[in-house]
């Protein structure tokens, strides 16, 4: 008979917000109803109010654990009408049991309220914490009460104490029906009992599977109280499930794991905390020295007795042994300064004994083993604490521990998730100076100009000339902007500077304190100006005054990346932030068959791969593989997402900092290849787990590196907001209102990439400044003979639409199909009789051409790098090398000279069709202008014509005839030109006037 289920389903019903009014005086009387499981319950109700606040607590007994996650918990909300009839609908909120967290994970969360019907007005949030209790079932206590006298049998050494949770056992059995205040204490009391069997922890390894479902069992230890197995069945609640069967961590039913898009990796996790040496008077520096086959790591050398508390991770697909030895050495000195070591013991564990742990099993206690050496006897105590168990990478004792796989404790190998900082738009506006007293007052009309300098940003105004400074009759006025780019945590001073462009002098410099300037969100009101006083040197304390505005602007969105590839478009002020719509989850799996970038011992070819994610303002770094060309990451991350259509970009990279060469510098990390994944393009709430290819290209050319294998999930919770994304601007509303011009905001955009290229390389451990340029493309902006190809034959494959669309009218008016062209005269002749039809039939049919796409859309894999696309695989060596090329450019004279000629070609082609397309508009000008007298006279007369005749004829008359005369059999059609194109052709244009 299977065991009942303890567990209950606990719904608070906290409050709601801004309901609808549905009582006929702006208010309502709210009362909410909740069913689970075929049971119903209901709160109070909360009279005129449309913020009603409940604070009621709810359960539900769960009948099975297995199947809740497939349940549904549905809440209601009605308006009180009192009179006995079903109240006014408020609004409903539905929540998956999958989504239930467990007890003591629980927040309060905000639903909007859903419609019942298309028809329905609802309106507001409502405020619930859920979560499931798991309690001891009723028949552990039945079970574990007749056996007191074989326990007391088997432990004679048990303290009288431990025998109290008995009968709290039993009062918790005949107190089953008590309020809920005395559940809660029940609750409690078994939660006290682990302690009093921490004696069962130590179970053999031949017991049988119940016996091992204790987690935190040590692997030596023996124990010979079998008796106390049977109790330890029901103590866990889980007499069916082997623990020592590794968990993966996407099976939990109950709530969503953090790691369920990637595998489950294993590790042999080893804590060594300390050790106890028998000699007491010993104060000697003592290490731990871990081996398994032919793994070798050394604990750090501590002295006085000092704890290394130091946790080792070991993959388990790379053990080659069964067998962990664990020994203590110490480190002694003898005579003339020579070190000697010393063994006091080794404790040995069989991996096959060492048990499993998966969070949120609580940590495993290390205890205290005996080390047994040759040299001393076991009396001796020398002893060591350490724990050891198999676990995954997500345990919390991953991220700080000696990894096998990464390399041990390398900073440059270790996984570390970075945060970009936070940008601002500096606008200094330069009004006027007075009172300047310049170096050389001679000059009658000097030229001046205002110079602005953050940090390493350097801006300039246009120059003026003003009269004669010395009588101060004349005050240079600019009123111009200087926009700077300014980072979290801000440079200290914004340094003015007046020059004088005629002399090369400065006449003098004002500082501004950034952090202390004010900022504004929007362009309704203008910051306050300021006088500052100019100082020049130690001579000229006071060279005049300048007048200017500074603050920092918080409604823009500062790019630090391509305006098609942004990841982030939230303005910079905090007020205007705006709550996320989904989250976008990435699981970094893993790579297969990566190409060898660098040698190893100078033999072999090697790859340290490791990932880099970027998304908004978080970056993360997965933990660098070293030595593989198919590694293993399985590493998983979380972004909120503020907006649909943005992009995710990943690259892979090779790290080459862990290594210092004979200077002690760090290496560059090489690019291995990167992808990009835009948001808009996947389904929402589907989990898309797909390998892509790696191409990068190299100055020998497009090579693929490998692939990767990247699982991703864009979770959205509210259909609403995000179908709303696409009716609002991209970008916040300072960036139309008042707009910083395309060349602006292109050196913005770079200055902004250099400031965050230069802190993400001073964080610990750093990120190269080559990652995060391949990763923003900063270089977007350089010359290139293969990106003008790829755009040029872009822009081909959108007119080629056009040029399909008159290639078909050409068939249909040459009669190269007639069925199809009978029937266009037929369709003209509907048109035109009935001109009502068209705007429907147009919508018509592109709906109905739409829905028969929809079947044959891509789904399986988003669109990633396109080696075609980008022309990389039809691209020469020279123009790689161009590519290549710094700026300015290092390559010899002939060939810099060749590829100036290359261009001039490529230029002159593109400056004779832009000569044709000004041609064209120029003849359309001079028609009506009269540079042609007798063509402009030809077309009056057309026109006056055309008048009459319209005048005459009806329109619908017109269009037939029109229609008919154009698709004309080719028997009434002439080789030669129309009359119109060849009239078009005959005027005159600008072109003859050019030099």
């Amino acid at each position: 008979m299977a065991e009942p289920c303890g567990r209950k389903l606990v719904v608070e019903v906290c409050h709601a917000k801004n309901l609808m009014p549905k009582d006929g005086q702006g208010t309502a009387s709210a009362y909410a109803t909740v069913e689970f499981d075929g049971q119903k319950q209901r709160t109070k109700t909360k009279f005129r109010d449309l913020n009603p606040q409940w604070d009621e607590r709810m359960e539900f007994p769960v009948h099975d654990a297995e199947s809740m996650p497939s349940q549904m918990l549905e809440i209601n909300l009605y308006n009180d009408k009192k009179n006995g009839k079903r109240g006014t609908y408020l609004g409903k909120v539905k929540i998956a049991g999958s989504a239930f967290a467990k007890s003591g994970s629980e927040g309060l969360l905000y639903y909007p309220l859903e419609k019942r019907s298309v028809f329905s007005q609802i309106r507001g949030e409502l405020g619930l914490k859920v979560f499931y209790v798991d309690d001891d079932p009723p028949a552990a206590a039945a079970e574990a009460a007749p056996d007191p006298p074989a326990e007391k049998a088997t432990e004679p050494e048990k303290p009288p104490e431990e025998a109290a949770p008995k009968p709290e056992e039993k009062e918790d059995k005949g107190e089953a029906e008590k309020p809920k205040e005395a559940e809660k204490k029940e609750e409690e009391k078994p939660a006290e009992a682990p302690p009093e069997n921490s004696k069962a922890e130590e179970a053999p390894a031949t017991a049988p599977p119940a016996a091992t479902a204790e987690v935190e069992k040590q692997p030596i230890a023996q124990s010979e109280k079998p008796a106390q197995q049977p109790k330890e069945r029901p103590e866990n609640g889980k007499a069916a499930v082997n623990d020592l069967e590794l968990r993966s961590l996407s099976s939990d039913r109950n709530r969503r794991s953090t790691y369920d898009l990637v595998d489950t990796m294993p590790f042999l996790y080893v804590r060594v905390v300390k050790s106890k040496c028998g000699d007491a008077d010993s104060k000697s520096p003592a290490y731990a020295k871990l081996v398994i086959g032919t793994h070798a790591v050394k604990t750090k050398s501590q002295s006085d007795g000092k704890e290394w508390d130091q946790v080792f991770a070991f993959d388990k697909e790379g053990l080659n042994s069964t067998q962990l030895e664990v020994s203590v050495w110490i480190e002694e000195k003898k005579e003339g300064d020579q070190a000697a070591e010393s063994c006091l013991g080794t404790v040995s564990f069989d991996l096959q004994e060492v048990p499993k742990r998966v969070p949120p099993d609580s940590p495993l206690a290390p205890q205290w083993y005996t080390l047994e050496s040759e040299k001393s006897p076991p009396a001796a105590g020398n002893d060591v604490m350490l724990a050891a168990w198999f676990g995954t990478q997500a345990d919390e004792a991953f991220q700080e521990a000696w990894q096998s796989d990464s390399g041990g404790l390398i900073p440059e190998t270790r996984a570390k998730v970075y945060l970009a900082p936070k940008l601002w738009y500096l606008r200094l506006t330069v009004i006027q100076t007075q009172d300047l007293q310049l170096s050389e007052p001679k000059v009658k009309t000097p030229e001046l100009y205002v110079k602005g300098q953050l940090g390493a940003q350097l801006f300039k105004t246009n120059r003026t000339t003003a009269g004669s400074l010395s009588s101060g009759s004349s005050n240079p006025t600019w009123n111009e902007d200087l926009v700077f780019v300014a980072a979290e945590p801000f440079e200290p001073f914004l340094v003015i500077t007046v020059e004088d462009a005629t002399h090369g002098r400065p006449v003098g410099q004002a500082k501004v304190h950034v952090p202390t300037v004010e900022r504004r969100t929007d362009d309704c009101t203008e910051p306050k100006s300021k006088w500052f006083n100019l100082a020049g040197d130690e001579s000229r304390p006071y060279t005049g005054r300048i007048h200017v505005r500074v603050c920092l602007e918080g409604g823009y969105h500062v790019l630090d990346e391509a305006a098609h590839l942004t990841s982030d478009v939230r303005a910079s002020a905090k007020q205007l932030a705006k709550a996320p719509i989904g989250l976008l989850e990435v699981g970094v799996r893993g790579a297969t068959n990566l190409l060898p970038v660098k040698t190893k011992d100078g033999t072999r070819g090697t790859t340290d791969a490791y990932v880099v994610a970027k998304y908004g303002i978080k970056w993360v770094r997965t933990r660098t593989i070293l030595d593989r060309f198919n590694p293993r990451w399985n590493e998983q991350y979380t972004w909120d997402v503020y907006d649909p259509c943005t992009v995710l970009t990943i690259g892979v990279f090779d790290n080459g900092r862990y290594k210092r060469d004979d200077d002690g510098k760090p290496g560059k990390d090489l690019r291995i290849g990167k992808i990009r994944v835009r948001l808009s393009t996947l389904d929402a709430n589907r989990v898309y787990i797909n390998s892509y290819s790696l191409p990068v290209l190299l100055p020998g050319g497009a090579k693929k590196m490998g692939e990767i294998e990247i699982a991703i999930r864009f979770s959205c919770s509210s259909w609403l907001s995000l179908i709303q994304a696409y009716t609002t601007p991209m970008l916040p509303r300072m960036h139309y209102v008042r707009p910083l011009g395309p060349a602006r905001q292109d050196m913005l955009r770079h200055t902004a990439m250099r400031l965050v290229t230069a802190r993400l390389a001073r964080s610990e451990p750093p990120l190269g400044q080559e990652v995060v340029q391949y990763v923003l493309d900063s270089d977007t902006h350089v010359w290139s003979m293969r990106r003008s190809k790829a755009n040029w034959f872009r822009a081909v494959s959108c007119l080629s639409r056009v040029a399909m669309l008159g290639r078909w009218l050409d068939g249909i008016r040459t009669w190269a199909h007639p069925p199809t062209t009978v029937l266009m005269h037929v369709l003209l002749l509907a048109v035109v009789l009935c001109p009502h039809l068209i705007l429907p039939t147009v919508f018509m049919y592109a709906f109905l051409i739409l829905i028969l796409r929809f079947r044959y859309r891509h789904r399986a894999v988003p669109n990633s790098m396109d080696p075609r696309l980008s022309h990389a695989d039809m691209v020469g060596p020279d123009e790689l090398d161009e590519e290549f090329d710094g700026f300015p450019t290092t390559r010899p004279s002939d060939v810099v000279r060749i590829r100036y000629d290359r261009l001039r070609a490529l230029a002159g082609r593109a400056q004779t069709l832009l000569g044709d397309v000004a041609a064209q508009g120029e003849r359309l000008e001079a028609l009506f202008s009269w540079r042609d007298p007798r063509a402009t006279g030809l077309f009056v007369a057309f026109c006056l014509a055309a008048s009459l005749g319209f005048y005459v004829v009806p329109f619908k008359v017109f269009l037939l005839g029109s229609g008919f005369y154009y698709m004309r059999h080719p028997r009434f059609r002439g080789d030669m030109p129309s009359v119109p194109v060849n009239f078009f052709r005959r005027l005159p244009s600008l072109s003859d006037q050019m030099l």
